[in-house]
C-alpha cells in the first residue's frame, strides 16, 4: 500500500486541494475541496478513484467551496473542521456573493473534529491536530508514517496565516504553530493551503514570522 497525493489548485485564490489515495484499493479522500467541483470530479475520475470522505481544515470559502456539491454527488461524509468554524461555513454563500463567486451549496459537516482523533485511509493513519488562530476551529492532518502534514492556512513556506478575519487571533496562531507544527520532526514535509511545500525544519530556521521562536 502506498499513499499517493496529487495537489490541484482551485479558485482565484489558487487554493491547494489535495487528493489522497491508496494505490491498491484506489480509495481516496479530498482535503479542502475549495471550489471548481467539476475540475476535481474530473481529476478523481481520470485516476479511477473512489472517494470515501471530504476532510476540511477550516471553514473559509476557498477551502470549502466545492464540499457541499461533492458530498452530495459522491454521497460521502464531511469530516472536520472543529465546530468553532461553524459560523464560517454558515456564511459561505454570503461570502461568495461578496466576492462575486458562484454561490456554493451549503456544507453539512458530518463529524466535527477536536484534535487527537485518528483518521484512516487504507492502511495510513492521520492524526488530527487542533491549530486555532487563522480561524477558531482550524485543524491540521498529519501522517507520521509519511512525515507529511497538511497545514491549511496555519503555516506556509516563509509565511503564516492571516489573523485579521473575524475571530482570528495572532498570538493563538503563533502558539498553534509552535505546539502543533514545530513539535514534529524537522524533516516533516507540509502541504499548505496556498503556495509550495516546505519542511518544518526549514520554517523553524527561515520563516520570518516564527523562526528562532521554537520553544
Amino acid at each position: 500500500m502506498m499513499l499517493q497525493v496529487k495537489i490541484v489548485p482551485v479558485t482565484a485564490f489558487a487554493q491547494n486541494c489535495s487528493i489522497l489515495w491508496d494505490s491498491e484499493s484506489k480509495e481516496a479522500v479530498l482535503i479542502d475541496a475549495g471550489g471548481e467541483a467539476v475540475k476535481l470530479k474530473q481529476e478523481v475520475e481520470a485516476m479511477g478513484l473512489k472517494v470515501k470522505a471530504l476532510w476540511l481544515t477550516h471553514g473559509h470559502l476557498d477551502h470549502a467551496g466545492a464540499v457541499g456539491e461533492l458530498a452530495k454527488l459522491w454521497q460521502v461524509p464531511v469530516i472536520g473542521p472543529h465546530k468553532d468554524d461553524q459560523f464560517w461555513l454558515d456564511m459561505i454563500q454570503d461570502v461568495s456573493k461578496r466576492y462575486g463567486f458562484p454561490i456554493p451549496q451549503p456544507v453539512q459537516v458530518d463529524t466535527w473534529l477536536e484534535g487527537g482523533e485518528i483518521l484512516e485511509l487504507g492502511q495510513t493513519k492521520f492524526e488530527v491536530r487542533f491549530a486555532p488562530g487563522h480561524t477558531p476551529g482550524h485543524v491540521m492532518f498529519y501522517s507520521p508514517e509519511y512525515h507529511l502534514l497538511w497545514t491549511g492556512d496555519v503555516l506556509f513556506k516563509g509565511s503564516i496565516g492571516r489573523t485579521d478575519f473575524p475571530r482570528g487571533n495572532h498570538q493563538q496562531l503563533i502558539d498553534s504553530i509552535q505546539r502543533e507544527c514545530f513539535s514534529l520532526p524537522d524533516e516533516t514535509q507540509f502541504i499548505s493551503g496556498h503556495g509550495p511545500m516546505s519542511t518544518i525544519g526549514h520554517e523553524k530556521k527561515f520563516n520570518p514570522f516564527v523562526a528562532g521562536k521554537a520553544g
